[in-house]
Parts: structure tokens; sequence; C-alpha cells
């Protein structure tokens, strides 16, 4: 059943290849083969491993499927019901493409997932979404598809990778825009746009993001189709949330300016915003180092709304009708014991984005013309995209004041 067969090296030493077979009916069911330094040591794994395969659970354990984690996740991939977001599917590509990925089932421990872990140079908060993508795939591997995995592996990771500080909750981001600096940013935001004005309106986005309290992809995914003008509400599709996301469409309430701004672009497109995230991200964060604002983040706008809405004496119920989530709980931190108003109760942007804005993909700046804001009228002038000043000329490159 078992051979040992002695191998010269290069280096001249000997190596000792051990063998163990088991066969029925003259066929052979399963063969294990381990190299040694030592006869010694490969006589002892030899008579063990003879001795474990004589029993039937010996026997079953070593012909049962022993794939690797890349493995594993392919196949949850592949028989998941259920798309995949992009982020959890970016994180199993990455887990799958490492040496976490190349590990057998049967061999995976608590302190490899450490490891690999440890290697990640992402913040603690994002590690744990690693960490609870990878459970969700090795929660299957046993009760699915019968894998050798150890059910408290990622367990006992996660309370090693916890007591070590390497995976922790995110941080509650207190950072609010002031009204001078979100002046600032609609003012450049619009600069930008007329001298192209088929770059994407930051200033629509800016102001939607405060008034809506959506993230920058659920408005990126917004629908014609999918808004209810007359109840003053739209459906959100796939509204991020901690267990599902894909599929999890949600009727979000509008508010007053939210809806505003939305009537005031374009019908072009079947999204209302037909724009990349990545685009408005990256527009908002040059904007920001461009002018020296320190750490503002375009997700902090959407703070900003919730907090407006609270100051307003909004009961947290009703700013979760707006923000969509479902669990009060994260909505805790921006309740105010006492009402202190709006202050964007005369916010001249909101006329600029539900008015303006639209317009400029037309005919009231063309290269080469200057526009008049005295002979404008409203629904069309222009200068409040460009200057706090108001009234004004603007002069286009190529042209001359009026």
């Amino acid at each position: 059943m078992g051979a040992i067969t002695p191998r010269t090296n290069k280096d001249g030493s000997t190596s000792y290849k051990a063998q163990v077979r088991v066969r029925k009916g003259g066929k052979v069911l399963h063969q294990e083969t381990k190299t040694f330094d030592r006869k010694q040591a490969a006589q002892i794994w030899v008579k063990k491993r003879e001795t474990e395969l004589a029993h039937a659970d010996g026997l079953r354990a070593a012909l049962q499927e022993n794939p690797s984690v890349k493995e594993i996740i392919k196949r949850y991939t592949e028989e998941l019901n259920k798309p995949l977001d992009r982020t959890k599917k970016m994180i199993l590509n990455q887990i799958s493409a490492s040496a976490l990925g190349a590990t057998k089932a049967a061999d995976l421990t608590s302190a490899d997932i450490v490891a690999y872990m440890r290697t990640i140079d992402v913040a603690a908060s994002t590690r744990g979404h690693y960490l609870a993508h990878l459970s969700s795939v090795l929660k299957l591997a046993r009760p699915a598809w019968n894998y050798p995995v150890d059910g408290s592996v990622v367990a006992d990771a996660r309370v090693a990778l916890t007591n070590m500080g390497v995976v922790g909750r995110s941080k509650h981001r207190e950072r609010r825009p002031t009204l001078g600096e979100l002046d600032r940013l609609m003012a450049e935001f619009g600069r930008v746009r007329v001298g192209a004005p088929d770059s994407i309106p930051m200033q629509a986005i800016a102001a939607f993001t405060i008034y809506s309290i959506r993230r920058i992809g659920e408005v990126c995914r917004l629908l014609w189709t999918d808004l209810d003008e007359e109840g003053c509400r739209v459906m959100v599709r796939d509204l991020k949330h901690p267990n599902t996301k894909v599929g999890n469409d949600t009727w979000v309430d509008l508010t007053p300016e939210a809806l505003r701004i939305i009537l005031a672009q374009p019908r072009a497109d079947d999204r209302i915003f037909p724009y990349r995230a990545l685009t408005a991200s990256t527009a908002f964060t040059n904007a920001v180092q461009l002018l020296g604002i320190e750490d503002l983040h375009l997700n902090d706008l959407r703070h900003e709304g919730a907090s407006r809405l609270s100051e307003m004496g909004w009961t947290i119920q009703r700013v979760a009708g707006v923000s969509g989530h479902r669990s009060w709980n994260t909505l805790k931190r921006y309740t105010h014991p006492r009402k202190v108003g709006d202050k964007y109760a005369n916010w001249k942007w909101l006329d600029v984005v539900a008015s303006a804005d639209s317009i400029l993909r037309q005919t009231c700046l063309r290269p080469g013309t200057a526009t008049s804001v005295e002979s404008a009228p409203l629904s069309s002038q222009p200068s409040v995209l460009v200057s706090l000043d108001e009234p004004r000329t603007i002069l286009v490159e190529g042209g001359s004041p009026a």
C-alpha cells in the first residue's frame, strides 16, 4: 500500500518520496505523495496515513474534493442566484489572485486569513468588508458543496484581527461644509462648465446631493421612469444595504428642492444624471484641492443634507424617508435637541441649478460671444454660473463685454 523511493538531489543530498495508494478491484481509488529529507520521517508518515485510510471515515475524507479558496470563490459566483455588486466582486477577485486564494480548503487556517488581511493596504473598516465577503463564501463551502473548510476559521481570524486593530469600524466623519466653502465650490464648478459646456454639471450634482441625501452612485443611477413627480418621490435602484444591495430597489421621498433640480435636467438620457459616479467624485476632489479646501469629500454633502433636515426640525422618521435608511440608529447622530432653522433658506445656488444649468448646453454661451445678465431672462441668465456677484456681464473667450 505504501512505498518509499530515495531520490538524489542536485546538491548531492538524498530525499525520500513517500507514496500511499488505496486500491479497490484493481483500480486506484486514492493516491498521496509527500517528500521528506529523512527516511525515518517518510516511514512514519506512510504508517500514519495507512492507518487513517484503513478506516472508512479516513478514506471518505481523503476522497473528498479539496479545492482552493480561488476555486470555491469561482463556484460561489457561478452558482449564486443574484448578481454580485461591483465592490464585492472586486474584493473576491483580489482574494482569488492572492496567496490566500491558492490555499487548499482543508489547509486553510485562521492564521492564513490574518496574514492576508495584514498585507492589504486599506483602512481597518475596509478590511472588515474583505473579511465579511470571504466569510459569505466560506460559509457555503461545507454545507452546500461538502468542501473540507473549517467553519471557525473566519470567526477566529476576526477575533484576532479585531484585537490587533487590523479590522475595525469606520470612524464617523463630522465634517460639514460652510456656506462660504460651498460658494467657492459652486463658482468653480460654474467656471469649469462655461469653459467646457459638455462637462459634468457639478453645480447641479452637488446641490442635489445636499437636498436629496443621496450617495453619488445612487444619484447617477436615477431613472426618469422611476420618478413620481406628483408623489414627490423617486425609486433608488440598488440602494446600499448592509446585507443586500443588488435588487434593493427602494422608494424615497424627495425634498421640494431636490425635485426642482431634477425637473431642471434635460431629458436626453434614460438616467436623470447620465454621468459616471467616479467622474463626479474626481471633479469634486479636483475643485477642493484647487481651492485649498481642507478635508472635504463629496459624501460629506450628503451628511450635510441630513443635518440640515434635522436642524429644520424634521423627525428621524421623516429624514429616513428621504435617506432610505431602514435603521434609525445611523441617523441619530444627525438629530439636534433644538431647531436652528434652515441655513439654506435663501441659498442663491438653488435658483442657479434649478433654472440656468439645463440651458447652458444650448445657446446662452457660445465661444466668441458675450451675454449680458441685465438683458437676459431669469431662466437663461448664465452669470450665476460663474460669479458670486450679481448682476454682471460675462465675457467668454474671444468675445467682448456687452
